[in-house]
């Protein structure tokens, strides 16, 4: 009998702890604003926050040219870059979310 509740406790210990784990993925969408500027919005599936998260855009090459932080509104505007790049969400291990410059439309 005491098998048997540890069992249950433990499984229902994983399934609690894979819920919280699923409920914090990572969002990010970026957008053209027609003006010269890119726009990319985050945040977490659980609402939380992007504030802070760390952004990137690399070239073609895997360079690094902007780099910066989601302001508290949870976005990233930059200048567009000429030629092929990407931008790159990175709020951690697990967490990387990287969109790709020609899917960034207005």
């Amino acid at each position: 009998m005491q098998k048997k509740k540890l069992i249950i406790s433990t499984l229902a210990l994983l399934l609690l702890v894979a819920t919280v784990a699923i409920a914090h993925t990572p969002l990010c969408s970026c957008y053209d604003n027609g003006d010269g500027t890119i726009t990319c919005e985050g945040g977490f599936s659980d609402g939380s926050s992007a504030a802070g998260v760390e952004m990137r855009v690399v070239d073609k090459d895997g360079k690094v040219t902007i780099k910066g932080k989601m302001n508290e509104d949870s976005e990233f505007t930059f200048d567009k870059p000429k030629g092929s790049y990407k931008v790159q969400f990175d709020a951690g291990p697990g967490h990387l979310i990287e969109v790709d410059g020609k899917d960034i439309v207005e």
